[in-house]
């Protein structure tokens, strides 16, 4: 398990939110599964509401602004100490910004990206808000990958602007990424079926059978059946919005 007291470096993982048409039947759906807590903000945050893990945030859900909106995903947050500076590595490595630099109140500035593969990808600079406070324990976010059908344009594009290394695994397309400080955060999946390419946020769980009983219960659709990996028990689930995650019963060390 972490604590995090202090934003991460360049290019970790830091935070995801979903935004869906109703937050309190997310709400539920999502106690349900991981046993979090909630803070809901006020109407004029959008409703924006921490998910909790031990009194701390580990992710965020909020009504989404779109009423027209059908399509709804987890969207990861890239760490950084400078957005705009992210922001033109983005474009420089033929990425897209379809939200540009802003401020979030006294919290942090962030920006929303598009890589060349077209997953989408937000950036974070923290302030009062660092990001998740907790990771790696159940009920928190332990690992994110990239599901593509484009991986090689995908692994330049990030290390292109996050300094990334690679580090290619035997026996089938997938590709760890590697802070500078040599720390993995993440993977790509070459997948050539993918319908489009999507960041995926694993959470830890105690037990993966128990939360996909749980998730079923709650409406949830399994997308990946319970299954032993070299990393863990893992499996892929749906939300009754139609937003694909992922949990696992980690073997690895936080």
């Amino acid at each position: 398990m972490a604590e995090i007291t202090q934003a991460p470096p360049n290019g970790t993982p830091t935070w995801v939110d979903l935004g869906i048409p109703d937050h309190r039947r997310a709400m539920e759906f999502y106690r349900a599964v991981f046993g979090w807590e909630f803070e809901e903000g006020p109407p004029e945050t959008g409703s924006y509401t921490m998910c909790l893990v031990r009194g701390k945030p580990v992710a965020a859900l909020m009504k989404n602004p779109d009423p027209d909106a059908t399509d709804f995903w987890w969207n990861m947050y890239f760490a950084t100490d400078d957005c705009d500076g992210a922001v033109k590595r983005v474009t420089d490595a033929g990425g897209q910004i379809p939200m540009a630099p802003m401020d979030v109140m006294d919290q942090g500035r962030m920006a929303i990206g598009i890589d060349p593969a077209g997953g989408q990808f937000g950036l974070w600079e923290g302030r009062a808000h660092i990001g998740a406070r907790i990771v790696n324990e159940p009920g928190a976010m332990v690992w994110n990958e990239l599901v593509t059908a484009e991986p090689k344009a995908a692994r330049d594009f990030y290390t292109s602007v996050f300094e990334f290394t690679l580090e290619p695994m035997a026996g089938f397309d997938y590709t760890v990424l590697h802070r500078p400080d040599e720390r993995p955060i993440g993977g790509i999946q070459g997948e050539p079926s993918a319908p489009k390419s999507a960041w995926l946020t694993y959470f830890d769980v105690d037990d993966a059978d128990a939360a996909v009983a749980r998730g079923t219960d709650a409406g949830a659709v399994v997308t990946l059946a319970p299954q032993d990996t070299p990393f863990g028990r893992m499996a892929g689930l749906r939300d009754p919005f139609g937003a694909d995650f992922r949990i696992i019963k980690s073997t690895q060390p936080s």
